[in-house]
């Protein structure tokens, strides 16, 4: 299945982002895609995270399309990394040997009363882990577990993220490779991948459209190699492209080979 949800309110202000998804879901032009309507709620900061009404509202949405339609593959343009919280868990629900790979410059694994912004999308891969705000654990198909979550491009960490990561023994190197990934993934007998992409996990000289832009991020053609090798190694039952801020075809011009990758086009 093919979903198209341009959430941006996880992130608080970040309304390009609902741009940026919008040209990314033109460059794929795919004619059987679904559709996450956004909530119309006001972006009040309740339970320490910013939107959290219209986060609720939204998301719920996407859970309930899922529940309906019980698809075995996922793919998602989106948006901000909130959303992740609805396709990662509705599939850790149906892939038991299924490992998160989070192509990401920011670990995103704050709790709401730690986070120095408030934003959802900075919360998601804590929420997954059943930690956090209790109305949106609730929208959960399922949690995961620490050991499930490998992290590519990290490099913007919090000190809070930073004693999750090391209390979880979290897969997450100064630089990875590919070889080093697959055989951890095999050593855990994972089978089935869930590719996160947020395009800030490249550096800025590789794609400068990023809603957040971080140096000394991975090139876009090491990411192409990584998601080439898991391809070939895993079965890719879910990906995401997340938080791209690009007005037009032409900006998207450097990840187009990316995205054909994760939406195999």
């Amino acid at each position: 299945m093919f979903v198209y949800f341009p959430q941006w309110q996880g992130s608080g202000v970040g309304k390009s982002m609902k741009i940026g998804a919008e040209t990314v879901r033109d460059y794929l032009n795919i004619s059987n895609i679904e559709t996450i309507a956004l909530s119309e709620k006001a972006l009040v900061k309740n339970q320490n995270i910013n939107g959290h009404k219209a986060l609720i509202e939204q998301l719920s949405d996407y859970k309930s399309l899922l529940e309906k339609s019980q698809p075995t593959t996922l793919k998602t343009i989106g948006g901000d990394c909130g959303l992740e919280i609805i396709p990662v868990s509705y599939l850790a629900s149906k892939y038991e040997n299924i490992g998160i790979i989070w192509f990401d410059a920011h670990a995103d694994i704050n709790l709401p009363e730690e986070s120095p912004s408030h934003n959802f999308h900075g919360m998601p891969l804590r929420t997954l882990l059943g930690e956090g705000d209790d109305e949106l654990r609730a929208l959960l198909f399922s949690e995961i577990k620490a050991s499930q979550i490998h992290y590519i491009g990290l490099r913007s960490i919090d000190k809070a993220e930073e004693r999750r990561i090391n209390e979880g023994h979290i897969y997450a190197p100064l630089n990875s490779n590919t070889k080093d990934l697959i055989d951890i993934l095999n050593a855990k007998s994972i089978t089935h991948l869930y590719i996160h992409f947020d395009v800030d996990c490249l550096d800025p000289e590789s794609y400068k459209n990023a809603y957040f832009n971080v140096n000394n991020g991975i090139t876009t053609q090491e990411a192409q190699d990584f998601i080439l090798e898991l391809k070939a190694n895993f079965t890719i039952v879910g990906s995401s492209i997340l938080e791209s801020v690009a007005t037009n075809e032409e900006d998207l011009k450097p990840i187009k080979p990316i995205i054909n990758l994760l939406f195999d086009i």
